[in-house]
């Protein structure tokens, strides 16, 4: 009997690792539609308020979507990405084989999926034989932003920008005041750049004026008087031909940093018709190619 499950035991990791070899030959131009989470990663991104204990659980093997240390070891589908594994991932499916009780695994929540902390191979050998569901003791990290199963590092981060544009919009009323709701930016963080680019436009309008305009004010007064000629720069220069996987807003935030370098340079008197100058006047083809790859490096950076 023990020979048997020893022999059982090797043939289920050598259909696990087969399985893991047409996975990754599937996807083979894009390798990060196999790679299994890093919780550290995804946890960056989400930036969670705190974590609070939940105790023993019953969890879904298919909302299991990480790993906090072993995310190399494993594809999406926790499946064996190496050779190396095959002793301890062959000693848990032996334990399962003869029933034999493990202790239950640890895993984190957060955003409505699970990463493992310890009992990697053990999920991947339920995972493997098909369990739908596996003893867990879990700590949860809060967060407003819900994730779904198949979640890629991309898409963590599309759902970010996604959510943090819900909020932008209802704490500002932003596309009702201006009927614009395309404002969207390609990086997480952009939208509280916004917030604050019109909390200056509000302080410099209230300095010239007696009593304290409301946000509103300032919003519309911004987005006519600083964004929107920001706007016609981008689409009369046609950049957004130049930046492909980039937004106009994205641009929009980048001319208003060299802007601010310009007025540490020359003076707060330096406008931002000043600063487009670097984008609409081109003395040479050259200097010309250079600026534009002066950004590209930027961006890509």
């Amino acid at each position: 009997m023990t020979s048997f499950v020893k022999h059982q035991a090797e043939d289920n990791f050598n259909r696990a690792r087969n399985r893991a070899l047409v996975n990754e030959i599937q996807n083979f131009l894009n390798p990060d539609k196999r790679r299994l989470l890093s919780f550290n990663d995804v946890k960056e991104i989400l930036k969670p308020k705190n974590e609070i204990y939940v105790g023993m659980q019953s969890v879904p093997i298919s909302k299991i979507a990480g790993s906090e240390g072993r995310y190399r070891d494993f594809d999406n589908h926790f499946l064996p990405t190496s050779a190396y594994l095959r002793q301890r991932w062959e000693s848990v499916d032996e334990a399962r084989l003869t029933d034999v009780t493990l202790p239950p695994i640890l895993l984190y929540e957060i955003g409505g999926l699970y990463f493992v902390r310890d009992g990697n191979h053990r999920v991947s050998v339920a995972k493997a034989q098909g369990v739908e569901f596996i003893d867990a003791e879990v700590i949860s990290l809060q967060s407003e932003i819900k994730l779904k199963a198949g979640v890629t590092p991309e898409t963590v981060l599309s759902e970010v920008i996604k959510y943090e544009k819900r909020v932008f919009y209802a704490e500002t009323g932003f596309g009702d005041l201006t009927d614009n709701w395309n404002l969207d930016f390609t990086s997480p963080g952009q939208y509280d750049v916004i917030y604050n680019h019109i909390l200056v436009h509000k302080y410099y309008i209230n300095e010239k004026v007696p009593t304290e305009i409301p946000f509103s004010e300032a919003l519309l007064s911004w987005y006519g008087n600083v964004y929107q000629p920001v706007m016609h720069v981008i689409e009369r220069r046609k950049l957004l031909r130049k930046f492909r996987l980039r937004t106009a807003s994205d641009l929009y935030v980048w001319i208003i940093k060299q802007w601010d370098e310009l007025k540490g340079k020359y003076g707060s008197d330096v406008s931002i018709e000043d600063a487009s100058l670097a984008i609409t006047e081109t003395p040479s083809a050259g200097r010309f190619r250079r600026f534009f790859q002066h950004v590209k490096n930027l961006f890509q950076t």
